[in-house]
């Protein structure tokens, strides 16, 4: 039976054996299929190698081809509408860059079909395959729709709100289709007129979207309002609280997440951990601080499991998660119990994923 090391395993192996943590748990049972999650995890509970079923002769080609099916089979049908989405999303883009009408029932049908897998979307560990920064506004698009669904959810909105608010979501940056890519794409700090230029998406977004029968005007609303503030300190109008309408105030606070934990070309990307904390001592004057409170309670409800790199480098587990500090949970790290809530000086760093 070889012995190989992490870095060397291919996608679509066969574990020969248990993998055992250094405390002595078993990892992964004998007989897992490799893919690129169990590396991730493998090289976070710092696992250097690792027995695989031996391979020869005619077995070894049969069993390799066995696993190429096997390995679409696995493919979760979320990803798969995920993909169709971002294709869709992309011509969307140029249409309204062309002032073309927005295929409407297709981003719904593609929304729906999206949703129907909601479950597979975890607001803090979902990362987009083979993501670019080019892909940014795409991504973080799609990003928000789920997310701001999954609030309203959480929030107690009505069903008949849940479709909207994911096209709100969805549709809430279209107005940067018409924005000067340089703009977009450059790599230093904005100057006053760039920034103008870019704030001006809003005002766009909301012509484009005016005219358009099937969303309805909270959808509107949103790509007009998700940068405005409860305090009226946002743009492009500067109105407050009780003037911004419900869907733009879930879309404003996915939107800040979003844009926080996604990698762009002047930002690297935050810990979602980081961000929750974030919104939470900036959500007052800002955001709404109830759906704010919401969305850090919900969102960290599927933390027990995750493997979370610490600020000083240490990997762990979250084994428990305190509901009154949602953001600091405890850390199972070779043993030894970190309670984030009294080590104020640590944070979740990277979030690695589940087991």
């Amino acid at each position: 039976m070889p012995t190989v090391a992490v870095s060397q395993l291919k996608y679509g192996e066969r574990l020969g054996d248990n993998v055992i943590t250094k405390l002595g748990n078993v990892l992964f049972n004998k007989g897992k299929v490799i893919s690129e999650r169990e590396i991730e995890i493998l090289k976070a509970f710092l696992i250097s190698s690792v027995f695989i079923e031996s391979k020869n002769g005619m077995e070894s080609e049969a069993t390799s081809e066995e696993t190429k099916p096997n390995e679409v089979a696995t493919v979760h049908p979320f990803y798969l509408e995920y993909q169709n989405m971002l294709k869709l999303l992309k011509r969307v883009f140029y249409l309204a860059n062309g002032g073309q009408p927005l295929p409407i029932l297709d981003l719904r049908n593609g929304l729906e079909a999206l949703i129907q897998h909601i479950d597979a979307y975890k607001v803090l560990t979902f990362t987009p395959k083979n993501r670019s920064l080019q892909d940014y506004i795409y991504h973080k698009s799609i990003q928000v729709s789920l997310t701001a669904y999954s609030l309203a959810r959480w929030h107690g909105l009505p069903q008949k709100d849940l479709m909207q608010i994911a096209l709100a979501g969805l549709l809430h940056d279209i107005g940067v289709s018409k924005v000067d890519p340089a703009i977009l794409e450059k790599k230093s700090s904005l100057t006053a007129s760039e920034m103008d230029e870019i704030k001006q998406h809003t005002l766009i977004g909301y012509q484009i979207l005016k005219n358009i029968s099937g969303i309805n005007e909270g959808v509107k609303l949103t790509a007009v309002q998700h940068h405005e503030r409860e305090d009226g300190s946002g743009y492009p109008l500067g109105v407050k609280g009780d003037k911004i309408h419900m869907y733009a105030k879930i879309v404003a606070i996915a939107d800040i997440y979003n844009a926080m934990t996604n990698e762009r070309y002047y930002k690297t990307a935050l810990s979602p951990y980081v961000v929750l904390e974030q919104l939470f001592t900036e959500s007052f004057g800002k955001v709404d601080p109830t759906l704010v409170q919401v969305f850090m309670n919900k969102s960290t409800q599927i933390s027990n499991g995750t493997i979370v790199k610490l600020s000083d480098n240490r990997v762990g587990e979250i084994i428990f998660s305190d509901r009154s500090h949602p953001t600091r949970p405890w850390i199972n790290v070779n043993g030894t119990i970190v309670n984030l809530t009294l080590e104020r000086s640590l944070f979740i760093q990277d979030v690695i994923g589940h087991i």
